[in-house]
């Protein structure tokens, strides 16, 4: 990763409850200047305003050139969306367009539903502040009695580059290896999206009963853990999901070299990585080894890492991968209930 791109992640993105959770993977003293981006507890509101927030999406009309006299024509209908204070072109859209103000749409709205035992716990600007993310969350973590430990929350996030509605959505981070998680592994996470269109609004009552189930993810994702964790996997089914989830090509060559090393990677982070393998031989060490090797292994075409990783949170790439995950090895133990742990 570029020294650019690390320098972005510590001055653009804020990690709250390092005490419980440890530093970012990006994190470089010397990259952050005179303020570091790292809280021992939760982020103060009014920091992530003044350190993310402080400038405002402006919408400017587009011009193109005339092909006849080659000065400039407006086109008509269309609106740019640029920053402020840097003038980066963020978006190109129909005037139907609204945009979300980060201030207005995650840190108010957040504010107004935070409760005493919420608070922020992440924040960040991504794509040149085309996107941002704010994450509510619990103070502490919960721990398993399989030794899973984990912090549940609540992502907020939005766009003006066209890339996101704004969303409200559950999910789960694995401290051991700082993985996002489905928070319903067997089920569809629960979500609020509200279009950039003219008349969009949010809808506070449904944002709120999202907010909610963070009080409930706890033991709803602890009893998953269980039940994954109680059901075993053996060398043999660990061999057969890996021919499921990762085929190997017949002739050789690229396709079969990248297959080759995708399950050299599996399968060393199933026998000796601490993320995974204390709970190999389990359903819970299958999802964990696909979701850290996808989260921090795999390669990442298009995007930054830390970019895919939250986008893919959000957007629900994470529940996607996870439930997949779960589909292919019910499929090969032919164990249907299994989906439903």
């Amino acid at each position: 990763m570029s020294k650019e791109t690390l320098q972005w992640l510590n001055e653009n993105t804020l990690i709250g409850f390092t005490d419980k959770r440890g530093t970012a993977w990006h994190y470089r003293a010397d990259l952050q200047g005179a303020e570091p981006n790292h809280y021992p507890g939760a982020i103060p509101v009014e920091d992530v305003k003044r350190r993310l927030f402080d400038w405002e999406a402006v919408s400017s009309p587009v011009y193109v050139e005339s092909p006849v006299t080659g000065g400039l024509v407006e086109a008509p209908g269309r609106q740019a969306i640029m920053r402020s204070d840097t003038g980066h072109l963020m978006g190109l859209f129909t005037d139907g367009y609204e945009p979300h103000p980060y201030v207005e749409w995650l840190i108010n709205t957040i504010g107004t539903l935070l409760e005493d035992d919420l608070s922020i716990g992440s924040a960040g600007l991504l794509k040149n502040g085309a996107v941002a993310w704010v994450s509510v969350e619990v103070p502490d973590n919960v721990t398993t009695p399989e030794g899973v430990e984990f912090r549940p929350h609540l992502f907020g996030a939005t766009s003006f580059d066209g890339s996101l509605a704004t969303t409200f959505k559950r999910a789960v981070t694995s401290i051991v290896c700082d993985n996002t998680m489905a928070a319903g592994l067997g089920e569809a996470g629960q979500q609020v999206k509200i279009k950039h269109s003219r008349h969009s609004k949010l809808r506070i009552g449904e944002a709120r009963e999202a907010l909610n189930i963070v009080y409930q993810v706890a033991d709803d994702f602890a009893a998953e853990v269980a039940a994954l964790c109680n059901t075993s996997v053996s060398d043999a089914e660990w061999n057969a999901f890996l021919d499921a989830h990762v085929p190997m090509p017949d002739e050789p060559g690229r396709s079969r070299t990248m297959a080759e090393n995708k399950r050299d990677s599996l399968a060393r982070l199933w026998n000796h990585d601490n993320r995974v393998a204390p709970w190999k031989g389990t359903a819970w060490g299958v999802v964990q080894a696909v979701n850290t090797y996808t989260h921090h292994e795999q390669t990442v075409r298009g995007a930054v890492r830390a970019e895919r990783n939250m986008l893919r949170a959000v957007t629900g790439g994470v529940d996607e991968l996870d439930h997949a995950t779960l589909h292919t090895l019910a499929t090969v133990q032919d164990g249907p209930a299994l989906l439903a742990a």
